[in-house]
């Protein structure tokens, strides 16, 4: 809180955010024996369940490495879904820093989603650190992964803003993006390739940031190739869209906040 203050005090913004984010990464962890491990061990025995289901089980043909597959698409909707639902109550959830220390209220739900970011990194280093074992070697493409994931952050702070304005209003917010999440898992390729989706539904879901965030991490990784740049064009116009939606919807509706908080 202290530190908080005095960042607000200098309008150090970039500082408060740092803050934001550390307390965020510290409290998730705090009173947990195995800490930071819980960002490894939670995609790792998905994969795993997932990896034996659908190759001892259900055997898809033409996937090679299964497991790295998907994983890349485990550690990529995993962010998506914690970062987004843990932002959406961040306004309330804060209720009691807003009221102390006057500071940008859009900053809450961004720094949540960048405390999110830290894990996520972690789960890429998991994922590289895999990819690598199975026989895939690292190449210059691979910094194409930068912008990419990048772009995934940039939709989820868009998404973010929007819900966790609209959930000072309205409580049901969170539990709408709760159940979103659970569609979404089922719409995003992460247990099944891209070849398995029926021709005409292949353009929606390249419209799909998440799904495209997949179908491109494989491409980059598995493939060793520089992701279509249909496919990059389309991520980048929704991610900076949604952003830019998501501060519109924000700042429409942050003036009437103390009167429901």
């Amino acid at each position: 809180m202290i530190s908080v203050s005095v960042a607000m005090q200098r309008r150090n913004y970039g500082y408060l955010i740092w803050n934001l984010v550390i307390r965020d990464f510290k409290i998730r962890y705090r009173n947990m024996s195995l800490g930071i491990f819980w960002s490894l061990l939670n995609p790792l025995v998905l994969m795993l369940v997932l990896t034996f289901v659908f190759t001892r089980i259900f055997r898809p043909q033409g996937v090679e490495n299964f497991h790295i597959s998907v994983l890349s698409g485990l550690v990529v909707f995993s962010f998506f879904s914690l970062a987004w639902q843990s932002a959406t109550v961040s306004i309330w959830a804060n209720a009691a820093l807003l009221k102390r220390v006057p500071m940008p209220r859009e900053l809450l739900p961004v720094s949540t989603v960048l405390a999110n970011a830290l894990h996520f990194l972690i789960q890429i280093g998991l994922l590289l650190g895999l990819a690598i074992a199975a026989g895939y070697q690292p190449a210059l493409r691979w910094f194409w992964l930068v912008y990419v994931l990048g772009m995934e952050i940039v939709f989820v702070c868009g998404l973010s803003l929007a819900s966790s304005a609209l959930d000072v209003y309205f409580r049901d917010v969170r539990y709408v993006v709760e159940s979103a999440n659970t569609v979404l898992f089922w719409l995003v390729p992460i247990f099944y390739s891209f070849t398995m989706i029926p021709e005409r539904y292949r353009t929606l879901y390249q419209y799909n940031p998440i799904a495209a965030v997949v179908l491109a991490c494989r491409t980059v990784i598995m493939e060793n190739r520089v992701p279509p740049e249909t496919l990059l064009v389309k991520l980048t116009a929704v991610s900076i869209g949604t952003l830019a939606l998501g501060f519109m919807v924000f700042r429409r509706l942050k003036s009437r906040f103390a009167d429901y908080l």
